[in-house]
């Protein structure tokens, strides 16, 4: 898994810290103490996602409502049995609508009923698959895929780290050229970060016989501010 990193120190910070180093003795310490120096540490993990969410509809017509929703709702669970059966989890449905359609004279010509879920695939080797299955049993809608890694919570934290430490090197190149000590931590604000999607090539293809889906990768991003004492 790659690292990597950005480091920023502001340009206000960098002066304040040199032009603290300018005064003679104490009262060069004195003032570097009371501000300290503070700088943006960011690192980022890339990762290839494992998981997917998708969404899938099924759309009927009847001539009255009563036969629209009807035979929307046998469409419905032939797909939702297909989606389980293909592996999907934490299956749920998303909206269910019931709409007259008109035509050229303004009468109603046909009710329409639509019914959308949502599933997700944690095998994502496996999601063209269960695309496959939903629309052979009945589905005319997909939306998708939302795509994610399992782990989120760990890479972030991974990303966390590194941007502190990435930090603390970033202070210490401002306290050297400042003829200055670099301290102990003082504040931490930390920033935050989203997974990224990034350009990715697949190491392997996807089975021949179902709708390919490539994962790409993405990138999780973490910041933060911390302020550093100075002597």
């Amino acid at each position: 898994m790659k690292t990597r990193v950005l480091l920023i120190a502001t340009p206000f910070v960098l002066a304040a810290v040199l032009a603290a180093a300018t005064l003679p003795g104490s009262a060069a310490s004195a003032a570097a103490e009371s501000g300290g120096i503070t700088v943006v540490g960011t690192a980022s993990v890339v990762s290839v996602p494992d998981r997917a969410e998708l969404s899938f509809g099924v759309e009927s017509q009847g001539k009255t409502a009563k036969a629209a929703l009807a035979a929307n709702a046998a469409e419905m669970r032939k797909v939702l049995a297909a989606v389980r059966a293909a592996g999907g989890t934490d299956v749920k449905t998303q909206s269910v609508s019931l709409s007259p359609r008109y035509n050229e004279t303004n009468e109603v010509q046909a009710f329409v009923a639509v019914n959308s879920i949502a599933a997700t695939i944690k095998d994502l080797s496996k999601a063209g698959a269960l695309i496959d299955a939903a629309v052979g049993a009945g589905a005319n809608q997909v939306y998708g895929p939302l795509l994610s890694r399992g782990d989120q919570t760990e890479l972030y934290r991974q990303a966390l780290g590194t941007a502190v430490a990435n930090a603390r090197a970033s202070a210490q190149v401002l306290a050297t050229a400042a003829n200055l000590s670099l301290g102990r931590v003082t504040a931490i604000v930390e920033g935050g970060g989203a997974p990224q999607p990034l350009p990715y090539a697949a190491d392997k293809a996807m089975a021949l016989d179902s709708t390919p889906i490539e994962p790409g990768t993405q990138q999780t991003t973490a910041s933060v501010s911390v302020t550093f004492s100075v002597s």
